[in-house]
């Protein structure tokens, strides 16, 4: 059975019997949809850092849309696509480390880092619109890592050819969502194209559920 739609009107009418703060909520969650896209990696212990370092810097490499200067990062003979700026290696490094030191300890060695654009809007709530900005998000990255120790050098090198093909796996997701249809809908206008990036980006590690940036 079809559930019933409430349509503008209704939901405005549903709202007007909330709390404001039951109907911002409410709103934001209606109004706040946006591509997820997740990269599965299974990654070797010694070259965890090695492939996070690339990935992410593949992800903001085709997501920044400023004054970008490309590099390139060779991993398990994959060319991957990079930024060459101070503050992106040094955010990204930052971040990996924080991830690294956290999923070490951990038993089942997994995690996620997510990478969140962001843009900024005026306010709104469900009655008027403010003069405030919030931080709307329009794409999210999920990194979901687990992280394995091979016993033998038979078993490093089976490991390492299977991680080639994930790489390139990768890098074929990251393009397809960035060339498609959704993927060019979702980028917000650009208003300022100075600096690197004209939107906000979070770099975010989760491990164990515990949000660590």
């Amino acid at each position: 059975m079809e559930r019933p739609r409430l349509g503008v009107q209704g939901l405005h009418a549903f709202l007007g019997t909330c709390t404001s703060d039951t109907a911002q909520s409410l709103l934001t969650a209606t109004m706040s949809t946006h591509p997820v896209i997740n990269v599965d990696l299974v990654l070797d212990r010694s070259t965890t850092k090695e492939v996070l370092r690339a990935v992410l810097h593949s992800i903001l490499f085709h997501r920044l849309f400023g004054i970008v200067k490309p590099q390139t990062f060779e991993v398990q003979d994959v060319t991957m696509p990079g930024v060459d700026d101070p503050e992106i290696k040094q955010l990204i490094q930052d971040k990996v480390d924080v991830f690294w030191r956290a999923v070490d300890l951990r038993g089942d060695k997994r995690g996620e880092i997510n990478v969140l654009f962001t843009e900024k809007r005026a306010r709104k709530t469900w009655y008027y619109l403010s003069s405030q900005e919030e931080e709307v998000p329009w794409e999210q990255w999920k990194v979901k890592v687990v992280v394995q120790q091979p016993t033998s050098d038979r078993e490093r090198q089976k490991f390492n050819s299977g991680l080639a093909t994930t790489l390139t796996e990768t890098l074929r997701t990251i393009l397809k969502h960035t060339s498609s249809g959704e993927g060019r809908s979702c980028v917000p206008p650009i208003r300022d194209s100075k600096g690197i990036s004209p939107f906000p980006v979070k770099i975010t590690p989760i491990v164990g559920g515990v949000d660590l940036s």
